[in-house]
């Protein structure tokens, strides 16, 4: 398959465009950031912000898209999503929103015509993917990215607050970032993921939740991710971005980050780069 959907030719800075007037959003603005003055002592850096999937680790291509086809295969669906295709569906935030946005448009299984069987399946596949993903990552099969660790090491023995953002279930990402980066590590980092707002990246609901939860100010800020939908989240929030380039970067553009790095360690981004760029 070689058609590429129209989103694939989008620009970062349309996304960000879409991310804010679809929703009846504006991008966050420093200004807009009243809870840092309440926030004290006022620091250079507020947070770093980690996505989950391709950023702390690779786990699309080989992680969550076998785990979507056995699932699939299990059902008795002849669905196949080969690392292309797959690629083309991430365009799509949200695994359930990916599988609705699939069968949409090559036609829903047999017996699924109506809309609450269709939600119905997509929750019932998706709970089961996820528990086939959490045997991979329990199992060991799924390894943290370089960079990962050292820099949230960094942050947390400097006193910058950890957290992630996700679209992926709450289940998986606090299983992975659990097994990837131990217990001590897992209790300091708040995780916000899946369902936790409505509308998933490019939307940046789940940032902007981040900041009020964790009383962050926007634009002290730094966001790691690895998409052109998490970048345009993370601009659209007002926060800062920096790109690890994963497995899907080919098809991406990633004009508006603020560094663009093939990993965090081959990039000597430690917690000195972001806070420079927090503070920039």
């Amino acid at each position: 398959r070689t058609r590429r959907s129209s989103a694939t030719m989008k620009t970062a800075a349309t996304l960000v465009a879409l991310a804010t007037s679809i929703h009846g959003l504006r991008p966050a603005l420093p200004q807009r950031a009243a809870r840092s003055t309440r926030a004290a002592p006022r620091m250079a850096i507020s947070a770093l912000l980690f996505d989950c999937d391709g950023v702390i680790a690779d786990t699309e291509p080989d992680g969550h898209r076998p785990a979507f086809n056995a699932a699939f295969k299990e059902k008795g669906f002849s669905d196949v999503w080969t690392k292309e295709h797959y690629g083309e569906l991430l365009e799509t935030g949200g695994g359930k929103e990916r599988m609705t946005a699939h069968w949409n448009e090559v036609g829903w299984p047999a017996g699924y015509e109506d809309a609450e069987k269709q939600q119905d399946l997509v929750k019932e596949l998706h709970l089961r993917k996820t528990a086939i993903f959490n045997e991979m990552i329990t199992k060991g099969e799924i390894p943290i990215r370089k960079g990962v660790l050292n820099l949230i090491d960094e942050a947390l023995a400097d006193g910058v607050p950890v957290g992630v953002c996700s679209t992926s279930s709450e289940q998986a990402v606090s299983n992975l970032v659990r097994v990837l980066m131990g217990d001590a590590r897992a209790d300091k980092i708040p995780i916000y993921a899946g369902d936790v707002v409505k509308k998933k990246k490019p939307s940046p609901d789940v940032y902007l939740l981040a900041a009020e939860k964790m009383g962050l100010e926007p634009a002290k800020c730094v966001v790691i991710e690895d998409s052109s939908i998490g970048l345009a989240a993370g601009k659209a929030a007002g926060m800062n971005v920096i790109v690890t380039k994963s497995s899907y970067a080919y098809r991406e553009n990633f004009d508006l980050a603020d560094k663009v790095v093939d990993d965090l360690e081959a990039g000597g981004v430690g917690l000195d780069v972001c806070k420079a760029l927090a503070d920039a």
